[in-house]
């Protein structure tokens, strides 16, 4: 059974720091990259960043890069975001993500994504 679970979520001010993680199971964790989309009340769904875990290759949302940082532990199936400097815009449920390592290529998009975890809330307060 393929799992992903979210955890670090929560409330915390403008300017502060979170770190998500996503652990990953019931399939071939080197073969995929792992990602975190989010979704804000009233708004789209959006990709904020992605890893592949075959090669290490990252992709950044623009209005993240330079705050947040994802990393892989490929020992522990576990995916990292670290969020710095949050800001109010910030706040939504994040969910993590996987598809083949190839999808990567194109940048973050819902197309051709395989699995979906259940979401944690971060809220940032202003």
């Amino acid at each position: 059974e393929v799992q992903l679970v979210e955890s670090g979520g929560g409330l915390v001010q403008a300017g502060g720091s979170l770190r998500l993680s996503c652990s990953a199971s019931g399939f071939i964790f080197d073969d995929y990259a792992i990602g975190w989309f989010r979704q804000a009340p009233g708004k789209e769904r959006e990709g904020v960043s992605a890893i592949s875990n075959s090669d290490g290759s990252t992709v950044y949302k623009d209005s993240v890069k330079g705050r947040f940082t994802i990393s892989s532990d490929n020992a522990k199936n576990t995916v990292y975001l670290q969020m710095n400097s949050l800001k109010a815009e910030d706040t939504a449920v994040y969910y993590c993500v996987a598809a083949p390592s190839p999808w990567i290529i194109a940048g973050l998009r819902e197309d051709g994504l395989q699995y979906w975890g259940q979401g944690t809330q971060v809220t940032v307060s202003s």
